[in-house]
């Protein structure tokens, strides 16, 4: 059954279309995504389809029995309601009931009660107030009687969601659902809708989330919908071979075009018999290869400041607020190179310890003692504070007017406005027409542009696209200096981070060695070694577990193995070199056409191979 379908949708700015002749639908129990980078129409898209703004163009269909929730990413409340009656005040059928079955007990109306009663039981809506206690307690909501205008930004986007969840619409729109929640609680929500049967669409930059819950991908690219049916996953794999596509299309209409502009030159301007077919095939094949536009990439490579032995001690800090003990006497050391995912509920600590760090807060006990080249960057994820009539160069330029290279180029802030995906026409434009993704990117740019050599990014993924967390994460995957982030996003933690500070409650932070899935995993371990051990009677197996995991941790390598270990060291930089070089080749534009392939497979397999034997080396340096 078909529930919505989209013919020719355009959406108009004034001075330019922000997308044009969009057709797509959507099919009963589809879970589909919409991808595309910032400013590309996706929240506008969305709110044509929830029928919030009604399109410039075309014609948009939803079948007239469904009901629609949406989830936008700016919820509007009363402020002067309570979080219940915020969510009893959604207009369904079984609110409706319910709010007509307490009108008739207070008037003593036998026969409304009658009637409502009967009705609530059809709906079987007489435990709605507990379902609706347990998923506002599943999304971190417990004080039912607080006041909408009480809550911060995040919690009334959790009660949007948890409002907009228990609605059950036939068709359910979320715009960014992840974005303030944590990450059990995203976790949480990512089982609720892989296992429900409502019929979803959504804008989501979490990448776990799209490959888990949805089954069919839309990317939106220069007002055209691609569509891929499968998950995130099955999508990269499919978008690969369509670049692959256009990239040898691209070359062959480039070479067409070419014999075509020698054809019309050599025509003589007073001939008016010149073939009018072949004039118009010309200018059509113009106007396709000039629309064509290489990908832009995001590339950051800053000369970061040296960093030098002493760098941060976090020496025995203990902090609380309201009697709430966040972090009770912590100890760390960071050392060169450290890459540490901080994870936790909300409201644990996680942005006290950086403010900490940073030295904007005081501890109740202890201290941070800070090196003397130690030069910070904090990206925080409440620091979007712009003025809107300010053009963007001239906003970075109070920073810096030149930006030095790792490779020791100096390039101007306009040149690297560009490279940031900033183009010049962007670059004089005010701050109020960038979207909330490009705002969050101008604001790392700011961040970065003075070179700091320790990183601190407080939920840095939030309102950023794919294509920019996936460059963003390559930059910091090569970042020279200290990185500490706070993040949600659980593909980006798991691809910078090797490390972990996991809030466990009551000021306790968990120093783990491993990323975040390494630790989930350990969690998982952990808890289910309890349930095993647990009604034991045997009072000699806690005594094995305490002789055998020194053993294990002491553990040396044999000799062929340290043998194996030196070779890989080896193997690993040729082939790191080997790589670089093939990419130079690829990326140089010298390449002949026929050669792109077999260098194209030729760097694939090095990467294989040289995906294996990192693993390999990682498994053997745990005992060097």
């Amino acid at each position: 059954m078909n529930y919505l379908s989209a013919e020719n949708l355009g959406r108009n700015l004034g001075e330019r279309w922000l997308f044009k002749n969009l057709s797509f639908g959507i099919l009963q129990g589809e879970k589909v995504a919409l991808i595309g980078t910032n400013g590309c129409g996706k929240s506008s898209l969305m709110d044509v389809v929830a029928g919030l703004v009604k399109p410039d163009e075309g014609v948009l269909s939803v079948r007239k029995e469904i009901r629609v929730g949406y989830l936008n990413q700016n919820p509007d409340f009363s402020r002067t309601q309570t979080v219940l009656e915020t969510i009893f005040a959604s207009d369904n059928e079984v609110t409706s009931a319910i709010k007509n079955y307490e009108k008739a007990v207070e008037t003593d109306d036998l026969e409304g009660i009658l009637k409502y009663t009967d009705e609530i039981t059809h709906l079987d809506a007489w435990d709605f107030e507990s379902k609706v206690k347990v998923i506002l307690g599943k999304l971190g909501i417990h004080d039912f009687e607080k006041l909408m205008g009480e809550l911060s930004g995040g919690q009334q986007k959790r009660v949007s969601l948890a409002r907009v969840l228990i609605d059950d619409p036939d068709l359910l729109i979320l715009d960014e659902p992840t974005n303030h929640l944590d990450l059990a609680t995203i976790e949480w929500l990512e089982s609720y809708l892989s296992s429900s049967n409502t019929t979803l669409f959504l804008v989501t930059h979490d990448r776990y989330f799209l490959d888990k819950v949805c089954n069919r991908i839309m990317e939106l690219v220069d007002s055209k919908i691609y569509r891929y049916v499968g998950n995130y996953a099955y999508f990269l794999e499919k978008k690969a071979e369509r670049a692959e596509i256009e990239a040898v299309t691209l070359e062959k209409d480039k070479s067409l075009l070419k014999k075509e502009l020698e054809w019309m030159r050599r025509q003589p301007k007073a001939r008016t018999h010149k073939a009018t077919y072949r004039e118009n095939a010309f200018y059509d094949l113009k106007e396709r290869t000039s629309n064509q536009k290489k990908e832009e990439k995001l590339e950051l490579s800053m000369k970061s400041e040296r960093i030098g032995n002493k760098i941060i001690e976090i020496q025995h800090v203990s902090k609380s607020y309201n009697d709430k003990m966040l972090i009770k006497e912590f100890d760390y050391t960071f050392k060169k190179g450290d890459r540490i995912g901080i994870v936790g509920k909300n409201g644990m600590g996680k942005s006290t310890l950086l403010g900490l760090i940073n030295g904007e807060i005081k501890p109740d006990i202890g201290k941070v003692v800070k090196g003397d080249t130690i030069k910070i960057g904090y990206y925080k994820q409440d620091g979007l504070v712009f003025n809107p009539d300010e053009k963007v160069i001239e906003n970075v330029r109070e920073v810096a007017e030149f930006i030095k290279m790792a490779d020791g180029r100096e390039i101007s802030i306009s040149a690297f406005l560009t490279l940031f995906l900033f183009p010049p026409a962007t670059q004089y434009s005010p701050i109020a027409k960038l979207s909330g993704g490009e705002k969050r990117r101008l604001q790392l740019l700011k961040v970065l542009v003075e070179n700091p050599n320790f990183l601190i990014l407080d939920e840095p993924t939030n309102d950023l696209d794919i294509a920019t967390l996936n460059v963003l994460e390559d930059f910091l995957m090569s970042y020279g200096g200290c990185l500490l982030v706070v993040s949600h996003d659980r593909y980006f933690l798991d691809r910078i981070v090797d490390h972990t500070f996991a809030f466990e409650g009551d000021g306790v932070i968990k120093d783990f060695p491993g990323n975040y899935t390494d630790y989930r995993l350990w969690v998982d371990e952990q808890a289910s070694a309890n349930k095993k051990t647990k009604g034991q009677k045997e009072a000699v197996v806690e005594p094995e577990v305490i002789i055998e995991t020194p053993k294990e941790a002491k553990r040396k390598l044999s000799f062929k193995e340290l043998k194996e270990f030196e070779i890989l060291e080896k193997e690993v930089a040729e082939l790191e070199a080997k790589k670089v070089k093939l990419t130079e080749q690829l990326s140089s534009g010298d390449t002949a056409f026929d050669e792109i392939a077999e260098i194209s497979k030729k760097l694939e397999d090095i990467i294989a191979d040289l995906e294996m034997k990192e693993l390999r080396w990682l498994e053997l340096s745990e005992f060097v």
